[in-house]
């Protein structure tokens, strides 16, 4: 139970939290082991500079560099002022070096091992007139021991992630492996479809069976299209909700205002005619077209005033999405048909609607939307 406990504690550390601890831990160990070895000879500026040969570890991640060079001074003028030995063995100076070698480049690593091997021949010869040069060479060795375990651990985190890349880029060419053999799929069964169709449509009042069998020909082509779909749309599925949230339509214009108006634009709409639910293509489409016309307000009319009239007429629905910028786009005018305009169009093509943009007599700018309401727009 208190080992389960103390892993949820540790799995709510983040990485700066945990140095804070080791540091705390630490400065609290160094300050004790100090105060036992010299007693009441040296007193508190003993205990200070001992206490910074381990402290900056709490910020040996935001600063690695400054953080050795603090604790390799704070070890340097504990030797000069003859304290005594390394404090803590030297614990600090290790942990400064894993996190040069692990974080900056190798140059910068050998520079600081280069200075830390130097701080410790300085802190033996300091405590003893004649230095043991095995106990130096062992020092030495473990302080190169943490170089190449921080240069062996950047080289792992650069290999794995390196390999994330390359298996999110195998994904990425897999899902669009499976969007082509998507679409060869249901290019494949529609023509299978269509030409079962046109045969049942052919023989109808001449050859009943023969038609029947198409028609059962293109149920069980469709139910077997969708089923290969279902199956891939599965493997091609991302684990992100807001991705299966539902398509914005016409409902959501409210919403696509108050944001507008909360941005800075102030836009009226006056709807006319009995309104009533479109097909969710349709509906997508003359939502897109007025979230992109007041986008292009918001970027280019400058300090203007914007109106979206919509229709509801009984075969055909016009939208209208005018401004009273001033000037009346003149930057944007020869953009606009190229981008966001051109768009636009293609999505009114595709539901066998008309778009029309353009610079208005008295100023601003307008888009006028016109959808069919009835069977081609149910395509």
């Amino acid at each position: 139970m208190a080992r389960h406990y103390l892993g949820l504690v540790l799995a709510k550390l983040t990485p700066i939290r945990l140095d804070l601890l080791l540091a705390v831990v630490l400065t609290w160990l160094t300050v004790a082991t100090t105060v036992k070895q010299v007693g009441g000879h040296h007193g508190w500026p003993a205990y200070a500079v001992a206490a910074l040969t381990v402290a900056p570890i709490a910020l040996r991640q935001l600063a690695p560099v400054v953080t050795m060079t603090v604790m390799l001074g704070a070890l340097t003028a504990y030797s000069l002022l003859e304290f005594g030995g390394l404090p803590s063995a030297g614990v600090g100076a290790l942990v400064g070096m894993f996190t040069v070698a692990t974080m900056r480049s190798r140059l910068v690593a050998a520079l600081v091992f280069l200075v830390t091997s130097f701080v410790v021949v300085v802190a033996f010869v300091r405590v003893s007139e004649v230095a043991a040069w095995s106990e130096i060479a062992q020092s030495i060795l473990v302080v190169l021991g943490a170089w190449v375990l921080g240069e062996g651990t950047k080289r792992w985190a650069e290999r794995a992630e390196r390999l994330a890349e390359e298996a999110a880029r195998a994904v990425a060419d897999e899902r669009v492996r499976i969007a082509r053999e998507l679409h060869d799929i249901v290019a494949h069964h529609m023509s299978v479809i269509s030409l079962q169709a046109g045969v049942a449509q052919y023989v109808l009042d001449t050859d009943l069976a023969t038609a029947r069998k198409a028609i059962t020909t293109v149920g069980d082509t469709s139910r077997e299209a969708l089923t290969e779909m279902r199956r891939l749309l599965d493997v091609l599925r991302v684990d992100h909700d807001d991705d299966y949230r539902p398509q914005p339509g016409l409902a959501a214009l409210d919403d696509l205002v108050e944001r507008a108006r909360g941005a800075g634009l102030p836009v009226d709409v006056v709807v006319t005619g009995q309104a009533r639910e479109l097909q969710p293509g349709p509906d997508l489409c003359a939502y897109r077209v007025v979230q992109e016309s007041l986008t292009n307000v918001l970027k280019h009319a400058g300090r203007a005033e914007a109106r979206i009239d919509v229709d509801y007429g009984e075969q055909t629905l016009v939208l209208k999405v005018t401004d009273n910028g001033r000037p009346p786009h003149d930057g944007a005018a020869s953009d606009h048909p190229s981008h966001g305009i051109r768009g636009m169009r293609e999505r009114a093509e595709l539901y066998g609607g008309v778009l029309t943009a353009g610079p208005l007599a008295d100023g601003g700018f307008g888009v006028v939307l016109r959808l069919p309401m009835g069977e081609v727009a149910a395509r």
